[in-house]
């Protein structure tokens, strides 16, 4: 290996060493309560360091939420797996919950919080999370083509529902439900995920 190839392979770990370590900070204490010094200090490196990889620590959380889709795309392709589009479309809104339920502050990174969002310029796509977006957006198209959903739209179809099921998982992960409802802690995955059902089933042709 020359000298260009084995500097190369050196940048690529230490990012993948930086993102690796961010994401644990980031998913046990909190994105607001990390700093680029907390990320440093726990690799035990200079703050320049790390911003020789990242511009700031928004760009961090970027690629930390891009692996994070990559995850949730890799769940969505091992939980769906019937021939029905229609069926796939409903174990795709489960899988999606559960991921939400396995991982909530994982989600929270990916989904909640308004960070890195006003660090991507405008004219810039939202690419971390294009393939599990697109993984609904085909399979509602798929439903569309076959006329197993009321929808003629598909980009209506699935933006409707996601925004369903996002709506849930956020009250629930921020206890609004528990607050709001009669709901016990236990009961409401079951209530949300049984929500999630009907909306489907009224989206049916």
């Amino acid at each position: 290996m020359g000298i260009v190839e084995r500097k190369e392979r050196e940048k690529a770990e230490m990012r993948r060493r930086i993102a690796d370590v961010a994401i644990k900070m980031f998913v046990e204490e909190g994105y607001e309560k990390v700093s680029i010094r907390n990320i440093a200090d726990k690799i035990e490196y200079s703050p320049a360091t790390i911003y020789l990889y990242f511009k700031d620590k928004d760009r961090l959380l970027y690629e930390v939420q891009t692996e994070a889709f990559h995850k949730l795309t890799d769940h969505f392709r091992d939980k769906i797996t019937d021939k029905d589009p229609f069926k796939r479309l409903e174990q795709l809104a489960m899988a999606y919950i559960g991921f939400a339920w396995e991982n909530p502050e994982l989600y929270d990174l990916m989904f909640i919080i308004k960070a890195p969002m006003n660090a991507i310029p405008e004219e810039e796509r939202w690419e971390g999370g294009d393939g599990s977006y697109l993984a609904l957006l085909d399979l509602v198209n798929e439903c569309v083509e076959k006329k197993v959903i009321k929808y003629t739209d598909p980009n209506l179809a699935a933006m409707s529902m996601w925004a369903f099921a996002h709506g849930l998982i956020s009250l629930q992960l921020r206890g609004r439900c528990l607050k709001a409802t009669s709901y016990t802690v236990e009961d409401l995955p079951q209530v949300i995920e049984k929500a999630a059902r009907e909306f489907l089933n009224n989206m049916k042709a």
